[in-house]
């Protein structure tokens, strides 16, 4: 998974495998067991990505977690190297369910997930039906918190951007936005290469993940409920999802990290702040 490769390409993925509802979903595996012999890693680390965005948001902090735990970084329905299932809408319990049946199909029974931005409503969405296969979660970039009104009405103006202008359009006008504006210049390659990956998203994955992403419930009661540890990570300079609502629900076991110089980026604005707050919260929960 070499720099100049990661690239040429939106997705670190490296397998697919066939859900049963027809969706080939790709997914990044650092410790696949192809039948053998099982290895010393028995954690299991599972990484969703942000919208308009794929498996490759998390290739800075892979490289060095995936020493101590197993990484699944998912390409979700619609982006990267996954499929675009004919659907009007992309539910968050549609993309838990195939979170659900990829861990089944690769016999992992308990995780960590961790999900950034779109990748934290599904990641509650899957605590809600299935924290029984769950260690522990986190919300990067993300919040426990539905829509508001007029969020609602800027995934209507995206679903009309999109399907008037096109991906690439969209994609130029919303990555600059996802980053503090501080780090706009120093970290420009960083946002051309958020552009590559974003540019990989189907239109039709992307009209469809806004309308779920619109329709999707409160969520304050999973986190507020759940006997699991839970990792809330926010930036200091984020433009989509600030501190408060980043920070609006919590439960006994919550742990909270800011990321000062940081937009709604973090992975790679802050990568490796991030990398010892992932591995910090792992640790203190086995």
């Amino acid at each position: 998974m070499g720099k100049e490769d990661a690239l040429e390409v939106y997705s670190i993925a490296q397998r697919k495998v066939l859900l049963n509802n027809g969706l080939e979903l790709a997914y990044y595996d650092s410790h696949p067991h192809d039948g053998g012999a099982a290895d010393d890693i028995t954690e299991v680390v599972v990484l969703l990505h942000g919208y308009c965005g794929s498996s490759a948001y998390w290739e800075q902090i892979v490289e060095e977690l995936e020493q101590s735990v197993r990484i699944l970084a998912l390409d979700a329905r619609g982006h990267g190297r996954s499929s675009a299932p004919e659907e009007e809408v992309y539910t968050m319990e549609k993309y838990a369910d195939d979170v659900a049946e990829l861990l089944i199909k690769l016999n992992v029974h308990n995780a960590v997930l961790l999900g950034h931005s779109l990748g934290g409503y599904i990641t509650l969405a899957f605590a809600e039906k299935y924290s029984k296969k769950l260690s522990a979660i986190g919300l990067i970039h993300s919040t426990a918190l539905p829509d508001g009104e007029a969020a609602k009405e800027n995934r209507d103006k995206a679903v009309a951007a999109l399907e008037q202008n096109g991906v690439p359009a969209f994609i130029d006008g919303l990555i600059p936005k996802l980053f503090a504006p501080a780090n706009l210049e120093a970290l420009q390659g960083e946002v051309e290469r958020g552009k590559v990956i974003g540019y990989g998203t189907s239109l039709r994955g992307a009209v469809a993940t806004a309308k779920g992403m619109k329709a999707r419930e409160d969520r304050k009661h999973v986190i507020e409920q759940l006997e699991l540890p839970v990792l809330l990570v926010a930036g200091a300079n984020d433009k989509v999802i600030p501190l408060e609502s980043a920070f609006a629900a919590v439960n006994a076991q919550t742990t909270k990290v800011q990321l000062d110089s940081a937009g709604h980026m973090g992975m790679v604005e802050q990568p490796k702040a991030l990398i010892a707050a992932i591995r910090s919260f792992v640790n203190a929960k086995q």
